[in-house]
């Protein structure tokens, strides 16, 4: 018989998408292939606890006490590429050939994750650890479509002890460089946590105080008059393809929390009905924003597109989109001919193929003198 692939597939984290990470979790285990696969269900707690059993993913939808669930974590050790077991019992080390990383947000998406899945020299899906954190981080990946000459709409940012200590100092800036309506937004959360549209002065100052909360540093954003939300896939390492776009109607006033996941009431159009000169334009957007961060695998790209000029703006990258029965992420590309089981295949064989070739780098260097014993 063919060596099957042991896959772990990491969920759950200390994160406000926590909820949205279980559901991706389950949409994934269920759609990978048995023959082809072992599958691992590695769960993250609110608290952070790291748990590893069948039953972690269902206990931890259901806010089940995991205390009699066993505990396992991954090392540091390159050696390894395993699980290891919190009672440290050699026998217990679990291997794995591949990861994919779904945990949604902070402590997870941002590339803390994906630094100790480097540290460990495990192979795993999607961005490494810098488009990772680029991608989290809403004013620096701005910054970088900026200076790239990617159309981007304007936004200010500030420190959130500048937010709170000189708020009307904020409130001139903002009204300065943007005109109501803005969206005030933490700059690293992901499914619109924290994030107000703000349509006067009153409402800006109550904004900023949500965001706040999330996070230390705040971006202002102009609202798009007229927008559509347009989102696009992205599959690949250096060379990535593009999904049919596809279009979001909201059921609330924008694509907030509630809209995404809770009421039920969004619509999603696939494919997008858009120009087709304007179509190609958004999926050349997509590939080259990925490229800008130095995108790896997987990721979803949304845009605002005006009715009637379809003016393109390229609102961000999510380096571990959602993959939920309603995410965007494997509805467009099973739109583009693409299976969702396909998808991870695909998905995998990008990881180890990845991961081969960045095993083939140096990263030691041998002097021609040892002169540090004499240092």
């Amino acid at each position: 018989m063919p060596h099957k692939i042991r896959v772990g597939v990491i969920f759950g984290g200390r994160s406000g998408e926590h909820e949205v990470s279980l559901v991706s979790a389950t949409s994934v285990i269920n759609a990978l292939d048995r023959e082809q696969y072992d599958v691992v269900p590695i769960g993250i707690t609110r608290e952070g606890r790291w748990v590893s059993s069948i039953e972690a993913l269902k206990l931890m939808k259901e806010r089940t006490s995991l205390d009699h669930e066993p505990e396992r974590f991954l090392v540091p050790e390159p050696g390894r590429r395993a699980l290891v077991s919190a009672e440290g019992l050699q026998n217990d080390a679990l291997p794995l050939d591949v990861v994919i990383p779904l945990v949604h947000g902070i402590h997870g998406e941002d590339g803390t994750l994906q630094g100790l899945l480097e540290l460990a020299n495990i192979p795993y899906v999607g961005a490494g650890v810098l488009a990772s954190a680029v991608g989290m981080d809403k004013i620096i990946q701005k910054e970088l479509f900026r200076r790239a000459g990617l159309p981007v709409p304007k936004y200010v940012w500030f420190l959130s002890n500048v937010c709170r200590d000189r708020s009307r100092k904020v409130v001139s800036a903002v009204e300065r460089s943007l005109r109501y309506p803005v969206f005030v937004k933490p700059a690293n959360t992901g499914s619109s946590v924290g994030i107000s549209k703000a349509h006067n002065r009153t409402e800006l100052l109550e904004s900023l105080q949500v965001a706040l909360q999330y996070d230390r540093k705040i971006i202002v954003e102009q609202g798009v008059k007229n927008a559509r939300e347009i989102e696009c896939s992205v599959l690949g390492n250096d060379d990535p393809e593009t999904s049919v776009p596809g279009e979001i109607v909201p059921s609330n006033e924008f694509y907030d929390y509630d809209a995404k996941y809770v009421d039920g009431k969004s619509v999603a159009i696939i494919p997008a009905k858009l120009p087709k000169k304007v179509t190609r334009r958004v999926r050349a957007l997509a590939a080259e924003a990925f490229r800008v961060i130095d995108g790896a695998g997987m990721a979803r790209v949304d845009f605002f597109v005006t009715r009637g000029s379809s003016r393109i703006y390229l609102n961000e990258v999510n380096t571990i989109p959602g993959f939920t029965s309603i995410s965007m992420y494997p509805k467009l590309w099973e739109a583009s001919g693409i299976s969702f089981a396909e998808l991870l295949d695909r998905l995998i064989a990008l990881a180890m193929r990845r991961h081969r070739e960045k095993d083939q780098l140096k990263c030691l260097y041998q002097p021609t003198r040892e002169w540090y014993t004499l240092a």
